[in-house]
């Protein structure tokens, strides 16, 4: 699934990616980014992500438009 960080907070990790094919919210897993790429995480990043048994965003990876395979890419 791909989406964009609604919010995030770097001292508690809590956090909400906003899925881009239906507009869900999606909590972040606690171990969301442990073994990605990222330190951190800003409103507005584009990211790639799995859901977790408990329906939470997990396995973040980097994200492009290009991914999205949008019209005229």
């Amino acid at each position: 699934m791909q989406g964009v960080i609604k919010s995030y907070d770097p001292m508690t990790g809590d956090g909400v990616v906003l899925c881009d094919t239906d507009l869900t919210d999606y909590d972040l897993a606690a171990d969301a980014i442990l073994g990605s790429v990222f330190r951190m995480l800003r409103q507005g990043q584009r990211v790639v992500f799995d859901l977790d048994e408990q329906n939470r965003a997990s396995r973040l990876r980097l994200g492009s438009e290009v991914d999205m395979k949008t019209p005229g890419q």
